[in-house]
């Protein structure tokens, strides 16, 4: 009997599914958030779709067969240009926030002059006189409009277009039917012309999303500044001995590099010949120069800081460790993105709200007998007093206080959604080098050298820029020490500093015998002295500890360094340390502890806390990090002081205290004002005047927050 083979099973057809990212400048809140989500949700194809709000990036998963150009498209369609995250990686909109800038100009000169004669027609003019100043306001009036409120109307009218709404509509409608209806009143000699009103409803929208593009514009260059630390290229030894520069993009697995004392690496590699010593401190935050020889792995973006190697790569371009931490960076960014404010969020329901309340009006004042144009003017008013300008202003008026008051004393916010998150702290996670520490290698002490050593040691330790010697530098111009006159200063590779002072050679060099302390001896006169370094703690972290402790924020230790760097100082500071953290396991850290609840301060200087301080909850840098930790973090702090980190923290909450009365100030507005407007006792002058007003009050109360931060933080 013949066994009937069956057929093979047919594979299961499988989608390739690619991410691909696009840069969209028009995100401005969390309703935009919320619709190119839901809207690219739907588009057959993609998988998902998510915002990240401070870089202005959009990251689509979906199937190979949908292009970028299909996809950009559908975000047109939504109501929002976008281009390739590769054409415009930081979200760049210079020429956008430059409009912005002058569309301010004009609507702040235009409501200036056009005020003047309104306070003339309020005061009781003839007939003749306030039709000329009718027709004069409608001179100023009108291009101002027109200038000025491009931002909304292009909005408004792209949002349309694709059968669609946005914040941009009500307000482009209230504009304009104010505008219109002044037209009217001064072409048929009426009493009333809301010119403006008009113009300063726009000045004050205006004015609040200058402030917002100009603080969101500090913050979107953290990738680029990482990436822009390796190499932009390297010389390759080819098959027959040559050299050639190859640039850092087309470099290659298994080409020979030939990498110069004090050039950076363009490319991961493993060292084939020579022996040297690598400044890591950029990407595992060890202040000391690690040796290096055949055999020995190498990253992209440390420092040949020693003798002339070959390095043969191992991974170049995107493949390299610093463009994973670069990626990690970006997803860690993408994730915090949900944050999302109140203020935001009401913004969803303003546009179809405000429509609807117009609406209404409109019809009940017809069916009540009223004419069209009272009818109308009733519902101009009400478009232009729901403006949810105090509302917009509750969040960063007090940001832009709170962050000039902390910027005088040393801390720089770059974003104001920054001290939100600060203020719901509840854990604060430090790296160790450069941050519990100074981060630079220090002298000991300076006891055993005489002035004429002391100035021969700063000639010297001056012209180089290793970092025992950018240490010794630093402690010795602290100690008020004039450099000596050194001549023929030479840096001799794997030795140290050598030159002539005083017709003597006198020289910094490595010490004869390897020890575990970092260490440097002083040659003059013939006789070495040894000098002997120490990365110090921070001169008031016992301080600090205490401070963010009184607040209710736990303290722990995150680093790279080696575990017994770490443990000292995790003994003498009494904290739980975890050490030899890469940059992927401070990130999964982060991510566990979000898990259980917990909001995370990250406060990190090397380049492995990049990726950390993205996706922290919040994030702070010390002044003297990489530039890459300093981008990706949402604050930085100057100096030598610790006690930052707990002013921030200070200064953050009492700045919420001060959001809470900003919004009940709004709302309480709204209740007030809108049922007013509805029942046609507000006219669009009013409007104006009682949003202007309301605008006002909240910010008058956000700069009492100027003299509580000063305070707070003493």
């Amino acid at each position: 009997m013949n066994a009937i083979t069956p057929p093979p099973p047919v594979p299961a057809q499988t989608t390739l599914t690619i991410d691909s990212r696009f840069t969209v400048p028009g995100i401005r809140c969390a309703g935009c958030i919320g619709k190119i989500e839901r809207g690219l949700a739907l588009v057959p194809g993609v998988a998902s779709a998510r915002v990240n709000l401070s870089a202005k990036r959009v990251a689509v998963s979906h199937a190979g067969t949908l292009d970028a150009e299909t996809l950009i498209e559908e975000l047109r369609k939504l109501g929002f240009e976008a281009e390739r995250a590769a054409d415009n990686p930081l979200a760049r909109d210079d020429v956008e926030t430059k409009r912005l800038i002058r569309a301010l100009a004009v609507a702040g000169f235009g409501m200036m002059n056009i005020m003047l004669f309104s306070v003339s027609v309020w005061s009781g003019t003839d007939a003749v006189t306030r039709g000329m100043f009718h027709w004069i306001s409608a001179l100023i009036g009108i291009p101002v409009v027109v200038y000025s409120g491009r931002p909304f109307f292009a909005s408004a009218w792209m949002a349309l277009k694709y059968r669609r709404t946005n914040m941009d509509v009500p307000i482009s409608i209230g504009v304009i039917l104010a505008t219109g209806m002044s037209l009217y009143e001064t072409l048929t000699g009426g009493e009333h012309a809301y010119f403006d009103g008009a113009v300063m409803l726009l000045f004050f929208l205006l004015a609040g999303r200058t402030l917002d593009a100009m603080m969101r514009g500090r913050a979107r260059s953290g990738i680029a500044a990482l990436l822009g630390r390796m190499g932009r290229g390297a010389q390759v030894i080819g098959e027959d001995g040559t050299a050639r520069y190859v640039e850092a993009d087309k470099l290659r697995p298994g080409m020979t590099m030939l990498v110069a004392a004090g050039e950076s690496l363009a490319a991961d590699g493993e060292v084939v010949e020579g022996r040297t010593t690598i400044d890591t401190a950029m990407l595992t935050g060890e202040s000391a120069p690690r040796p290096a020889a055949p055999g020995d792995l190498v990253h992209a973006g440390t420092i040949n800081l020693g003798n002339p190697v070959r390095v043969r790569v191992t991974a170049a371009a995107q493949d390299t460790a610093i463009a994973d931490i670069a990626r990690l960076m970006d997803e860690a960014g993408q994730s915090r993105s949900r944050y999302v404010r109140v203020a935001d969020r009401a913004a969803r329901l303003y546009a179809p709200a405000v429509h609807t309340l117009a609406f209404l009006s409109f019809c009940s004042w017809l069916i009540a007998g009223a004419s069209v144009y009272k009818a109308l003017t009733i519902a101009t008013a009400v478009l232009i007093i729901t403006c949810p300008c105090a509302l917009g202003l509750a969040v960063p008026a007090a940001q832009v206080v709170a962050a000039g008051a902390l910027m005088r004393r040393g801390l720089l916010i770059k974003d104001g959604s920054a001290l939100e998150r600060l203020a719901e702290a509840d854990e604060v996670l430090l790296d160790k080098t450069g941050t519990l520490t100074l981060g630079e290698p220090r002298p000991i002490t300076l006891a055993m050298l005489g002035p004429r050593s002391r100035a021969i040691a700063l000639g010297l330790a001056q012209a180089s820029r290793h970092p025992l010697s950018r240490g010794l530098a630093h402690a010795l111009r602290g100690e008020g020490v004039e450099p000596a006159a050194v001549e023929l200063v030479r840096e001799a590779a794997g030795s140290g500093m050598i030159g002539r002072c005083d017709g003597a050679e006198v020289a910094l060099l490595r010490p004869e015998v390897e020890t575990d302390t970092l260490a440097v001896d002083l040659l003059v006169d013939g006789t070495r002295t040894r000098i002997t370094f120490a990365d110090s703690l921070r001169p008031d972290v016992t301080e600090t500890l205490a401070a963010l402790k009184a607040q209710g924020l736990t303290a722990a230790i995150a680093s790279g360094d080696r575990v017994e760097a770490v443990g000292g100082v995790a003994r003498k500071l009494g904290l739980f340390a975890t050490a030899a953290m890469r940059p992927a396991d401070k990130l999964a850290l982060l991510e566990r502890r979000a898990g259980l609840g917990h909001k995370v301060l990250m406060v990190g200087d090397g380049l492995n806390d990049g990726p950390a301080l993205a996706g922290a909850h919040v994030s702070l840098a010390p002044g003297g990090a990489s530039d890459v930790s300093q981008q990706a973090a949402d604050g930085v702090f100057v100096g030598e002081r610790l006690m930052p980190v707990a002013t921030a923290v200070k200064v953050a909450r009492a700045t919420m205290r001060v959001v809470r009365q900003n919004f009940a100030m709004a709302v309480g507005y709204n209740v007030l004002a809108v049922p007013l407007a509805i029942l046609g006792h507000v006219t669009p002058l009013v409007a104006a005047l009682a949003m202007s007003g309301s605008s006002l009050l909240v910010v008058g109360n956000s700069l009492r927050l100027a003299r509580a931060a000063g305070r707070e933080a003493k």
